[in-house]
């Protein structure tokens, strides 16, 4: 049998087609001997780890607690010079109360000009994965839709630590559902050509802002 007959075998399975090309191999468990995790740390550990990934990818990482997350929303959106932010329908109130801003809601009838005119936008996260620095939304009540995170140029992410931080993608996705809208996030949108040439921006926000709460 040909490498190309064991791959076509193989998406047979896979779609649960009940005819199989003749000398075709019955599909077998998949291994899962890899490890679920590289190293052991404590909250505090992971915290720093994720903060260094994620710096590393030129995103901005600040720390607060609850007490102080309203502050420092404020002055963050002050610093960008936002007029108006975008916020998911179930948005924490308080987390914007200080925010000298017009909010925006997301709306289904919203259009992709409307969106992008919008000088930022804050959200919640699922999770962020420490070992690789990723942030993942799923569509969550505090999240939105996955276009309101790709449309305007600045991201602020809220992740309350330690409950939505995890040290390894496969911890993650464990935890995660399979079937929500995942949006797994590393840094802002950035691409780079042939020729090395690095352009942020171009298939999501510009600037992403991870605000860790409880991680002091």
């Amino acid at each position: 049998m040909s490498s190309k007959d064991r791959i076509l075998a193989r998406i047979r399975r896979a779609l649960a087609e009940p005819e199989r090309p003749s000398g075709a191999e019955p599909a077998g468990d998949i291994p899962r001997d890899y490890l679920p995790v590289h190293g052991d740390r404590t909250p505090a550990e992971s915290a720093d780890l994720l903060a260094a990934h994620l710096s590393e990818y030129r995103a901005k990482v600040h720390r607060t607690d609850g007490a102080g997350l309203p502050a420092l929303l404020a002055r963050l959106l002050a610093a960008r010079g936002a007029r108006t932010v975008l916020v998911p329908p179930a948005l924490p109130a308080h987390w914007l109360a200080a925010a000298d801003a017009a909010l925006v809601r997301d709306r289904a009838e919203s259009t992709p000009y409307e969106l992008d005119a919008v000088d930022s936008v804050v959200t919640g996260c699922a999770l962020a994965v420490a070992e690789t620095g990723t942030i993942v939304l799923d569509g969550g009540p505090d999240q939105g839709r996955r276009r309101i995170s790709l449309i305007p140029d600045h991201h602020i992410c809220v992740v309350r630590v330690p409950e939505q931080l995890v040290d390894s993608v496969p911890q993650a996705l464990a935890r995660l559902d399979p079937t929500r809208p995942l949006t797994w996030i590393s840094g802002p949108s950035a691409t780079s050509d042939i020729e090395l040439d690095r352009v942020e921006g171009v298939h999501g926000p510009r600037t992403l802002e991870v605000v860790l709460v409880g991680a002091q």
